[in-house]
């Protein structure tokens, strides 16, 4: 016989012989394979859960929510969830919402003030080391997500989108969990183009516990929901037809390129709330090769290696081939803003760099162009040419404090967007003694000595790599109130605290 437990979320049994708790259902879990104890999880589902664990008797192992004293002997438990951890959500910074409509929303920007513990750290030229390190994921090529999925405490999550495989860190146990599809799930795998995410949490539905995001696959697009008890995953169809990019918001409308049944491509609206809008057909464009959208001006831009796509809720999306022979170098960086705000490509023409004004219309006149001297990498004004920082116009000439940098090559990774600055900030990559082109930089070249930099109102050496390859696979992350980087090289990622160091 067991005796019923009901929580306000929560139904458990009590094992009448040995005085043990199992939980049978938990509002937006779905079915519940209580092997947390077998699986040495029991810590990690109480935290998830809001339940109680036992200080110091032994009669249960784990107890219902809002238990504060064990049943059998009367003494005081460890209730959790009661003060929530305050921990920002991240998405990556492709889906940082609370960024200000002046800056572009898509890129590597975070509204987060990371420098502000970062250079309390000894600056340059001193070398410093990672706080903290954790064991990558299974399956390293993935995107993270840190937030509370409806729960009392924040969690972590990596997606590896070209197998489709989504993984759970459990931080007490440290160790991930894959966690396996439910009955009916879609398969997440999507390599279509650029892979990108945008969370259920900027979006006008109903919150639901376990939710994480709308995600694109092959089939579809699916809201993404977990359940981190029964370690399993699954998903909820949204639009039944092959998505060919990430999905974009802008001005409460979804923007999804999606493959039509003749094989061109069409743009699907969708309202905030996940109501059907209207549907373009955008003839025979590309279907692959996409960047994440980038939304600016009220409008939302797909980039390719032939074209940029436009679109304004309420319009018609327009194409906008690249003029002449003209071609992007979208492994240079993103785009970046001009005073006067407009937003600036940077690309060559085969013999010379130059910057090409982006959704200028091309009736009489061609978009604008800006000739430059050499390769400038980075976004969103967060901008290097060789070692030096360029801090006017994109176009204008590098701003040189120490010509030892000339031999020098800087890529940005992230910029902390923050408007007390008056000059933009960010985590970058030093690769030292390089004097090579950008791009063999960038490819599959070996840089014998890298820095990771963080450069703002004091330059701090954040740590020091040997040999790095690929250096475009790094993936900066905010998680426990820790800034992480993470290469699928490296076998540790690395952590450095937000908090100033004592």
């Amino acid at each position: 016989m067991a005796y019923r437990w009901e929580t306000p979320a929560s139904v458990w049994l009590e094992d009448e012989r040995s005085g043990q708790f199992e939980l049978v259902s938990s509002d937006g879990l779905g079915r519940i394979d209580w092997q947390a104890a077998a699986r040495g999880r029991l810590a990690d589902c109480a935290h998830l859960l809001g339940a109680s664990l036992p200080q110091s008797c032994d009669h249960a192992a784990i107890y219902p929510e809002g238990f504060a004293f064990c049943p059998t002997c009367g003494r005081p438990l460890e209730r959790l969830g009661i003060a929530p951890g305050r921990h920002p959500d991240w998405w990556g910074p492709y889906a940082d919402a609370l960024l200000p409509r002046h800056v572009p929303h898509g890129l590597p920007v975070t509204s987060l003030a990371l420098g502000d513990s970062l250079e309390e750290r000894p600056p340059a030229p001193e070398v410093g080391r990672f706080d903290a390190a954790m064991p990558p994921p299974p399956n390293a090529h993935c995107v993270f997500a840190a937030a509370t999925f409806g729960f009392p405490e924040q969690r972590l999550l990596a997606l590896a989108p070209g197998r489709g495989v989504l993984q759970y860190w459990d931080p007490l146990a440290e160790v991930w969990h894959v966690l396996l599809p439910e009955e009916g799930a879609a398969d997440l795998a999507f390599g279509a183009s650029d892979y990108g995410w945008l969370p259920t949490s900027h979006l006008q539905v109903p919150a639901r516990r376990g939710d994480v995001a709308l995600v694109p696959t092959a089939r579809g697009l699916y809201r993404l929901a977990i359940n981190p008890v029964s370690e399993t995953c699954r998903t909820e169809a949204v639009l039944a037809a092959p998505v060919v990019a990430a999905p974009g918001l802008m001005r409460r409308q979804l923007g999804v390129l999606v493959r039509n049944p003749g094989g061109t491509l069409g743009l699907c609206g969708l309202g905030a709330d996940l109501s059907p809008g209207p549907q373009f057909d955008c003839g025979a464009l590309p279907l692959s090769g996409w960047t994440r959208p980038i939304g600016y001006d009220g409008q939302l831009f797909w980039l390719h290696g032939e074209g940029q796509l436009a679109w304004r809720p309420g319009e018609a999306p327009r194409w906008l081939a690249w003029p002449d022979t003209w071609l992007p170098s979208l492994d240079l960086g993103g785009p970046t803003l001009s005073r006067d705000g407009r937003m600036w490509l940077i690309g060559h023409d085969g013999q010379s760099y130059s910057f090409l004004e982006l959704g200028a219309e091309r009736v009489q006149a061609r978009p604008q162009r800006e000739p430059i001297d050499g390769a400038r990498l980075g976004f969103a004004n967060l901008l290097f040419r060789r070692g030096h920082p360029v801090v006017d116009e994109p176009w204008s000439g590098e701003h040189v404090e120490d010509q030892h940098e000339d031999d020098s090559l800087v890529l940005p990774l992230l910029r902390s967007f923050n408007n007390n600055r008056s000059q933009p900030s960010g985590l970058v990559l030093r690769f030292h003694k390089y004097t090579g082109r950008a791009e063999e930089a960038l490819a599959n070249r070996v840089i014998a000595r890298t820095t990771v930099e963080w450069i703002g109102r004091r330059n701090v050496i954040l740590d020091e790599v040997a040999r790095l390859a690929r250096p475009l696979e790094c993936v900066p992350f905010v998680y426990a109130n820790r800034l992480w980087l993470h290469h699928p090289d490296w076998n540790r990622i690395r952590g450095w605290n937000l908090e100033a160091p004592t």
